[in-house]
């Protein structure tokens, strides 16, 4: 089928070009989505007219879409989800949940901007395209993390948190707890044997004060 591209399409071509695609990817893709026209006299004709009207919206459009572009570049975007101590979610992460966080953080979006070719089903660190006009797009970073706590580990090593390294962590808190309560009871032991000590002092001096007081005066 052949059909008039109003916007530019990766891989097919620029606004206004004449393209031929399979009619199933017109009929549900092009044509709803108001990406294209079909290719009759009367639409070619519609389009010269408004062409210039229609470079003049895109362009406007465009400008916008660089204007958002700062606002994403180097954005991450934490989103918690359970999962297995292999990594994978109990369920998974898709163009939504990406969009609705994005925006969450401070700058609009639309699902349909989002360009993933599959949903995320795994933890990590995942790159992700953001199409924000049919010429601008931005990768951001979707990081998927078990709680917020994992999300900044892994941003900061770069890599998944795994149950061997959860393991770890709670080996080192719980030794870090243990020498804690250890050098606190040091410090009581310490405290104690101290306290004695001077106990153990003063009492010859108080026994030597006590004999001086009943020893009798001299006449």
């Amino acid at each position: 089928m052949e059909v008039i591209l109003m916007e530019r399409i990766e891989k097919l071509g620029q606004m206004g070009d004449v393209v031929t695609v399979k009619p199933g990817y017109a009929r549900n893709f092009l044509l709803p989505q108001k990406k294209a026209l079909r290719a009759t006299k009367g639409n070619l004709a519609r389009f010269e007219q408004e062409r210039a009207q229609l470079e003049a919206d895109n362009l406007k459009r465009r400008e916008e879409a660089e204007r958002i572009v700062g606002d994403l570049e180097g954005m991450t975007v934490t989103l918690v989800r359970q999962a297995g101590e292999s990594g994978q979610l109990y369920g998974s992460v898709n163009s939504r949940d990406i969009a609705e966080t994005v925006t969450a953080a401070g700058v609009t979006i639309d699902r349909r901007q989002v360009a993933l070719t599959a949903v995320i089903k795994t933890l990590g660190l995942h790159s992700v395209r953001v199409q924000l006009h049919p010429e601008v797009a931005v990768e951001i970073t979707a990081n998927v993390a078990r709680s917020e706590e994992e999300a900044e580990t892994q941003l900061r090593s770069g890599r998944v948190v795994t149950a061997e390294d959860l393991r770890q962590a709670e080996e080192a808190a719980e030794a870090e707890i243990e020498a804690v309560v250890e050098a606190v009871e040091q410090e009581e032991a310490a405290e104690t044997t101290e306290s004695e000590s001077a106990g153990d002092e003063a009492a010859p001096a108080e026994s030597a004060e006590a004999e001086s007081e009943e020893a009798p005066k001299d006449a």
